[in-house]
């Protein structure tokens, strides 16, 4: 028995073949690879990741929105999107930096809590994704099949970028 047990936990001169069955040596090998698989957890899986770019709203939810922009946002903002004295442009280059690096999230968030002025957080939820795609077809991000979400998680996956990246090899 204490030849076996020194066989297995300890290397002794001229053993080619080290066997690691010492629990030391296996919390030492769990602690060098556990932080290891801690970061791929938490990289973003790129394959997955969304950007305006990829038809994040459906043309049916843009003139839905164009309506009710039209309605609730034009006053202030302008017919064009073009910003009025009080209120921040939604196209343009100006809109598109503001937001440029932010995602979907931000932005919907933005608009459920804070608008419309005179009446903040008074839209639905349907009715703000409505808009936002407006808002995105203004600024010729392209529609899609699927509409965009109304839930501030999901959205917080779309990021939004001003230009158009790369296409994937």
């Amino acid at each position: 028995m204490n030849t076996l047990l020194r066989r297995c936990c300890f290397r002794q001169e001229g053993d080619d073949n080290v066997l690691i069955k010492t629990p030391a040596s296996i919390l030492l090998l769990a602690a060098i690879v556990s932080p290891l698989c801690l970061l791929r957890a938490q990289a973003p899986a790129s394959s997955k990741s969304r950007s305006v770019w990829d038809g994040v709203y459906t043309e049916e939810q843009a003139k839905r929105g164009e309506p009710v922009y039209r309605k609730e946002c034009a006053a202030c903002h302008g017919e064009l999107l073009t910003g009025g004295e009080s209120a921040p442009p939604l196209s343009g280059g100006a809109f598109l930096a503001n937001w440029n690096g932010l995602t979907m999230g931000d932005l919907f968030d933005r608009i459920r809590k804070t608008m419309p002025q005179s009446a903040p957080g008074r839209l639905t939820r349907q009715q703000d994704a409505d808009i936002l795609a407006f808002m995105l077809s203004v600024n010729k991000f392209p529609a899609g099949k699927t509409e965009l979400y109304r839930q501030s998680e999901m959205l917080k996956e779309i990021r939004f970028e001003a230009a158009k990246p790369e296409p994937k090899k």
